[in-house]
């Protein structure tokens, strides 16, 4: 029975995200779906992607977090439209709570939206939200195991974003494995270095999503 409603609900939900992805496409919107554990640096990558794309293209942001207002706040003193999700204490986002806010996210066709998801390397891996790009966020003080622990998450990536390299003299961070660990998960994953902290691989980064989404746009 468990295993029954379990199906239902994951059916129910791929049927909205693909909805949502079929009303995104026909609006030239590229939505990003932002994945990683509390503390990796989602929040920091999305002010350092608004801060080099803004003036440039129109972009919106969705913060879901099971309580506060906090990173939604850094969001808006920037004068980008940002809606916040509270989840209660759910893990993850889910397609339906995409299509109910979308509409007061306000943004423009041909916008870029950012969806910092919930803090966690398991469950948002499982829930479509009809999002264009899968962008998993790792850190370095995380370790260079996250790809050998949490294998569905690292699968699902269309990019993987190795934040706070600048720690790397610091830390015991073996980078060959961690880039091994990747790849024995997936070809398809694109693997971009970046440091919030000193803005090395910003432009490399903001360069692969602004050629993502000129092929949707």
């Amino acid at each position: 029975m468990e295993i029954k409603v379990l199906k239902n609900i994951m059916l129910a939900n791929q049927q909205i995200a693909d909805d949502n992805r079929k009303a995104f496409d026909e609006k030239g919107i590229t939505v990003v779906n932002i994945m990683a554990s509390p503390g990796a640096g989602k929040t920091s990558t999305i002010i350092k992607v608004i801060d080099a794309l803004k003036g440039k293209v129109g972009m919106g942001v969705i913060e879901g977090d099971i309580a506060s207002s906090i990173d939604a706040e850094k969001v808006d003193a920037l004068g980008i439209p940002v809606i916040q999700i509270n989840t209660g204490g759910g893990c993850h986002l889910d397609a339906n709570m995409i299509k109910t806010v979308m509409p007061d996210l306000n943004i423009d066709n041909n916008s870029i939206v950012f969806i910092e998801n919930v803090g966690n390397l398991v469950c948002p891996s499982t829930f479509d939200l009809g999002e264009s790009i899968k962008m998993v966020i790792a850190s370095v003080p995380e370790g260079h195991d996250k790809p050998f622990k949490y294998t569905s998450m690292f699968e699902a990536a269309d990019v993987i974003i190795l934040n706070k390299t600048d720690l790397v003299p610091y830390i015991d961070f073996d980078k060959e494995m961690f880039y091994t660990g990747v790849q024995a998960l997936s070809q398809k994953a694109v693997i971009i270095e970046i440091s919030c902290k000193t803005g090395e691989g910003i432009d490399s980064l903001v360069e692969w999503l602004m050629k993502k989404h000129n092929k949707i746009g």
